[in-house]
């Protein structure tokens, strides 16, 4: 795995270019006066494929506003309904 080393200074002045990098799955170490200082890397290398979704559409419960109790309700469905489809799935393979 090639190491891509990148300065902080450049990462300022191109950080549009180093965005749409990342986007492509290129990981990124940033340094500073010759100092690896932190790692940019795409979501995906977290494990969730980058699918960031909203489980929940809470303006269908209520536009204005949802009362806590609610909240906590919706996600217990939305858990269980998960748990559901991850027994059926692992029954399938």
């Amino acid at each position: 795995m090639k190491i891509n080393i990148i300065g902080l200074r450049d990462l300022r002045e191109n950080t549009e270019n180093y965005i749409a990098q990342v986007g492509k799955g290129k990981s990124f170490v940033v340094v500073r006066r010759s100092k690896p200082v932190f790692r940019v890397t795409p979501v995906d290398e977290w494990g969730d494929e980058g699918n960031w979704k909203t489980l929940i559409d809470f303006r269908k419960i209520n536009p204005r506003g949802v009362p806590v109790d609610d909240v906590i309700k919706a996600l217990r469905k939305s858990i269980k309904k998960d748990e559901r489809s991850s027994k059926v799935h692992r029954q399938v393979k």
